[in-house]
């Protein structure tokens, strides 16, 4: 039986306090906010940066690039559900172990059947290991490259892989993306700085060794696993193992294992039962009120699979189909709201529900915030969802 109840206002609480969203909790650096949060979520370029905006003290564009691309103490790592995540130094082998090593050989044995059934190879895991070398070749004398530099020098990069033959979405793609893909998810090669500004997604490819002498450190897989649901409930907690299975993309099982190791604490929820850590289930005081505009793919609107807590009804509005939330707005640990960036820079914001005049009052001035630090960039998410799309309609 739970030895203690967290309600909804503690939740909610805590969430203010640990992802550094109240004002009296926000983080000196981008570092210690991907640390905390457990990571970033990565797919969505313009995400990184509006998401450490939102809980900085002093949010300003230059400290995050300097953390990513100079000092190197952000990486950007395929993890959690298969999902682009930017995280920690420290959190980049405990990721690797836990996920990314898994997704690899998964990707692998799929690409050399496609490679197979494309004709292009009589013994695909050959010819794939030695394009790999190849590239690992030619980025080493470049240095760091984009994709179509590395198919220039390494032709074999250009062969083309036949997809969802007789649909009507058929279509024949260079197998550059998926071998880059893989060779990063097995810590040969890392996305760089970008082409471009902020938003960017072309990346520049760098040969991993240079950005981190020695390559990823090793972790036993069942260790990792249990050190990233530890980070998990630190940050997140109270959830629960429904929660952790989603949010992390492992098995049943591997949670079941994980939280063996940890045992962790149950403590009551509206409506069920939750788990913390050791020692977690202390009370945690109330923060002043607060408002946020958080990005698309933000990591506490991704946090659990079990919103109703934060989301109310809210969610057909502000999640796609897929699952991916768009841009929220926040009062008080519940999503109320979305907002978007129309053609001319405006901020425009929708509240679905009434939250007083004060509440409005301290939404509005977010976006006056979040509008200045915008400047002249313009911000799409690549995943759009009804309400996003009908604000800048």
């Amino acid at each position: 039986m739970a030895n203690r109840r967290i309600g909804v206002e503690e939740r909610r609480a805590r969430l203010a306090l640990r992802h550094h969203l109240a004002p009296e909790a926000r983080a000196a650096g981008p570092v210690e906010v991907a640390r905390d949060l457990v990571g970033l979520h990565g797919t969505d370029p313009a995400s990184v940066f509006l998401a450490a905006w939102a809980r900085l003290l002093a949010p300003e564009l230059e400290a995050i690039q300097q953390a990513m691309y100079e000092e190197r103490a952000l990486l950007r790592i395929l993890g959690m559900r298969r999902t682009m995540f930017v995280v920690s130094l420290d959190l980049l082998p405990v990721v690797h172990a836990a996920c990314t090593r898994a997704i690899a050989a998964q990707q692998r044995t799929q690409l050399a059947r496609m490679i197979a059934q494309a004709g292009i190879a009589d013994d695909p895991e050959r010819w794939l290991r030695d394009v790999e070398e190849e590239t690992v070749r030619a980025l080493a004398a470049r240095g760091e490259a984009l994709a179509a530099e590395l198919s220039q020098d390494v032709p074999r990069l250009r062969e083309q892989l036949h997809l969802a033959a007789g649909k009507p979405y058929e279509a024949k793609v260079n197998i550059t993306t998926r071998v880059l893909f893989l060779m990063a998810a097995d810590g040969l090669i890392i996305r760089g700085r970008p082409r471009g500004s902020w938003i960017s997604s072309q990346f520049r490819w760098a040969p991993l060794e240079k950005w981190l002498p020695g390559g990823v450190p090793q972790m036993p897989t069942e260790a990792a696993q249990a050190e990233l649901v530890r980070r998990w409930l630190a940050s997140f907690g109270p959830g629960t193992a429904a929660d952790l299975k989603w949010w992390t993309g492992l098995t049943a099982g591997a949670v079941k294992r994980a939280l063996a190791e940890i045992g962790p604490v149950e403590v009551g929820l509206d409506g069920g039962t939750g788990l913390v850590l050791p020692g977690d289930e202390e009370p945690v005081p109330a923060p002043e009120p607060w408002a946020a505009l958080l990005p698309a793919l933000d990591p506490t609107a991704m946090g659990w699979s079990e919103r109703a807590w934060y989301l109310g009804e809210h969610g057909p509005a502000l999640f796609d189909r897929s699952g991916n939330v768009g841009p929220t707005v926040w009062w008080q640990g519940r999503i109320v709201g979305g907002w978007a960036q129309r053609d001319d820079g405006e901020i425009v914001l929708r509240l679905l529900e009434d939250v007083g005049a004060d509440a409005s009052a301290a939404v509005e001035a977010e976006a006056e915030r979040l509008g200045g630090w915008f400047g002249a960039v313009r911000v799409t998410p690549r995943f759009r969802t009804p309400l996003e799309r009908e604000l800048t309609a």
